[in-house]
């Protein structure tokens, strides 16, 4: 099981990569980067959240795990 540091640390590097594809895609729909810019930060916090939850959620649950 990961601990709650390695569940925030993949959270954060795999919301930057994020972060960084949702600017491009906003800037490209809206031709502003402040405005794609706001997208990006919006989605990066929800989705943060919702991504350490989730993992911790399924930390939780053994279901599908070997005996290792």
């Amino acid at each position: 099981m990961d601990s709650p540091k390695r569940t925030w640390t993949k959270a954060i590097f795999w919301q930057l990569l994020g972060l960084i594809s949702m600017l491009v895609v906003g800037y490209l729909f809206t031709g502003s980067l402040k405005v794609g810019g706001l997208m990006a930060l919006v989605n990066a916090g929800i989705g943060l959240t919702v991504y350490v939850v989730y993992e911790r959620v399924w930390a939780r649950i053994g279901w599908g795990r070997g005996n290792v």
